[in-house]
Formats: structure tokens, sequence, C-alpha cells
């Protein structure tokens, strides 16, 4: 059974993640411990709240986190996550991330539209990869959140049409480094699928 873990550090949705993943027949722990992160066949990166509250908690853990994905082993960055893997942010003023996809994250523009873009939305798959592997174009999937990431073509996994076009879901130069703005384990059936593919990539 893949060992997959499920980075703590203070906030995510780590138990809808880590019932996802026992789903997806996963044997996910839940851990900040750099060892067990380190040994892990796949590395989930879950985030709900503040960019700069989340990159404040994760400083212990930044060194650790660069060499798992410098492993070209599997990491997927959830919501919040997928954020902080980005350079920067402009949530509460110019925030430097992880810096491991590069792009921005901005607030939706003040328009019609509510803010925070919550609920369900249609994702456009832009590259093939194996984590969408039997996901249909135009899959619904779970949004809630404020920010939005600015990326290049070359690192955008999927879009999603919200008042603007956005990156729905993003990847590094290598491919290993993967990121959902939605949350595929609040995403039904096509969500599951998802988190059954990342396993299988692991």
């Amino acid at each position: 059974m893949k060992k997959i873990v499920i980075i703590d550090y203070g906030l995510g949705n780590l138990r809808s993640v880590r019932k996802g993943l026992e789903y997806a027949d996963a044997s996910p722990l839940i851990s900040s411990d750099p060892k067990e992160i380190l040994s892990a066949d796949g590395v989930i990166l879950p985030g709900v709240g503040a960019f700069i509250d989340a990159m404040r908690n994760i400083e212990p853990l930044k060194d650790v986190i660069h060499e798992y994905a410098d492993s070209g082993r599997p990491m997927l960055g959830i919501c919040l996550g997928q954020q902080m893997m980005m350079s920067e942010s402009e949530e509460g003023g110019i925030t430097e991330g992880l810096s491991l996809v590069p792009g921005r994250v901005v607030r939706f523009p003040h328009t019609q539209l509510k803010v925070p873009h919550m609920g369900w939305n249609s994702i456009k798959i832009r590259t093939k990869h194996p984590f969408f592997e039997g996901i249909p174009d135009e899959t619904y999937v779970y949004f809630v959140h404020s920010y939005y990431v600015s990326t290049d073509a070359s690192h955008t996994l999927a879009s999603c049409e919200y008042g603007i076009e956005f990156a729905a879901s993003v990847l590094n130069d290598s491919g290993n480094v993967i990121g959902t703005q939605f949350h595929p384990e609040k995403s039904g059936d096509m969500g599951l699928k998802m988190l059954q593919n990342f396993v299988g990539m692991c």
C-alpha cells in the first residue's frame, strides 16, 4: 500500500483529505515529521486560510518540501496548498511562496460575481497528465477561494472560467508537482478518481 503523507502545518482540511485518500486505497499519514515526509511515496500539501499565515507555519519545513519535490516523487497541493506552491501572493501584502511553480496569487477583480468563488464549476483540461486520466473535459469540481493563481500556459494543467479564466490546476517543469485550486476530496466521484490517479502516480 502506498504511503502518502499529508503535511500538517496547522492549517488544512486534513481529515477530509485523509478520507478521500483512504477511499483511493492509500495509507495516508498526517505528519509534520521531516523523516516521514522524505520517506513517503507521495506528499499532499493541503490548506485552508490565509497565505501569509500558511507560509509562516510552513517555514520550518520549506527545505524538506524542496528536497522532496526535487526527488521527482509526486506532490499535490490542494486549494491554499496550490497557492503556496507559487512564487508569491499579493494576499495581505506581497508574500513569497515556495516557488515550486512560477506564478502569482492574485485576488479576483471586483465584478458582479460573488467573491469568494464558492461552489461547483467546470474545468477545461489544458495539458495531458496522469492526474486527469479518465476525467472528462468540462468536469464539475468544487471551489472555495477569493484568490486565484496566475501562471503561464506551460504550467497550467486545467483552467476555469469565473469572470476571468484562471489556473484551476498547475504543474511544475518536471510534472511531478501538481496543484488544484479546487478540492478533489469534495468533488464527488470525479474528485475521488483524481485522488486515485495521484496514488497511482506514486
